[in-house]
């Protein structure tokens, strides 16, 4: 919204700088910042009124892990209410309405809609549970759809969105991926996306963390592929007006640091699935959006091997009885090592930067 301000600069000459998206950037990961802390002791309140506390498995289904969360059973949930403002205002206010952005904010609210029934059902019902598989995956599709509709309706990504970019080639690997394939692909990534943060959300501060590095490299990619200049230079797929999203990715970054506040060890509020299934098919449709998904695996490795952990446990308990790890994800591994919730924390953050980093490397070798 304020970025039109720049088309008045012959009023005022100071007003040109709201033309500029990483001025943009640092304001609205302030703004989100402070939204959040606004919104955030106001929140908490109403949900522990409310009895919004989430519902854990007993000890006769995860055994030791209950009594090592025994103390968080009270803890609200839906905290992810806070990080939808945070992000909605501030990109809102910041971010310029194209194409790139209205498709990325209605992804996200209609995936934070899903993981809002979710945690209501699991709070009120008091079943762990929650929405049912398939309804979320149907949501999931529809969320695709409509993206789709969306893109197709632009100038702008119509013909692009069709192109198919992987890491370290300078070219599409495909030219032009059928409708009905790219429907296939972009709900693989939607759906895999924001099911892979809502495993990572088990134990205090993860996902968010892990979630701000991701947020941070797709931000500095976002801002290269909106810049004819860097994109050429780093052979990117140049998309005019993709650079607003890098704006979108700052306020997530500053939404999620508020989160982070309050979600650390030990934490006053989880996000539940209100936030991990938003926040991961957020990110997701950023990096379908600039040809950038299969990025996404190294970028967002943290929450590619929670999702495989979960994989491999049930393809071998089902086939051969047995168990590869303790539990699964892999982080609840770690703590039936011995591992204190903290430390498993701090090092699977150290690996997501790491990745964070291997992915922004990726953008320029070629």
């Amino acid at each position: 919204m304020l970025s039109y301000l720049a088309g008045l600069e012959d009023l005022w000459g100071p007003f040109r700088l709201f033309g500029s998206i990483s001025l943009r950037m640092v304001l609205a990961g302030a703004t989100a910042m402070i939204v959040g802390f606004l919104i955030a002791p106001r929140l908490m309140d109403r949900l522990k009124s409310l009895s919004m506390s989430q519902s854990f498995r007993d000890i006769s289904e995860v055994g030791r892990l209950a009594e090592l969360h025994s103390n968080k059973k009270f803890t609200p949930t839906m905290g992810g209410l806070m990080i939808y403002a945070s992000i909605t205002i501030s990109t809102l206010l910041w971010a310029s309405w194209n194409v790139f952005t209205m498709t990325a904010i209605m992804v996200y609210t209609g995936l934070t809609g899903i993981g809002f029934v979710d945690d209501y059902l699991k709070v009120v019902k008091k079943n762990s549970k929650g929405l049912p598989g398939r309804f979320k995956l149907l949501g999931q599709a529809l969320i695709t759809i409509f993206a789709l509709v969306l893109l197709k309706i632009s100038k702008v990504t119509r013909i692009e969105i069709h192109e198919i970019w992987v890491p370290f080639y300078k070219f599409p690997l495909i030219d032009y991926l059928p409708l009905i394939l790219l429907f296939g692909f972009f709900f693989l990534v939607l759906a895999g996306s924001s099911n892979a943060i809502n495993l990572t959300d088990g134990i205090d501060g993860l996902a968010i963390g892990c979630s701000i590095t991701a947020a941070f490299a797709y931000g500095l990619m976002s801002y290269a592929s909106g810049n004819s200049v860097i994109a050429d230079y780093l052979l990117l797929s140049y998309l005019p007006g993709s650079g607003e999203l890098s704006i979108l990715c700052a306020t997530i970054v500053g939404a999620s640091l508020t989160f982070l506040w309050y979600n650390a060890h030990p934490a006053e509020v989880f996000m539940g699935d209100t936030g991990s299934l938003g926040l991961g098919g957020l990110i997701g449709v950023i990096a379908l959006m600039i040809h950038q998904p299969f990025t996404l695996m190294i970028v967002g490795g943290i929450f590619v091997i929670e999702a495989i952990s979960v994989i491999l446990q049930v393809l071998s308990f089902k086939s051969r009885g047995k168990r590869i790890f303790k539990m699964a994800p892999i982080h609840h591994h770690f703590e039936l090592l011995g591992w204190h919730e903290n430390k498993v924390v701090i090092r699977f953050w150290i690996l997501s930067l790491l990745f964070a980093l291997i992915g922004l490397a990726t953008l320029k070798l070629r």
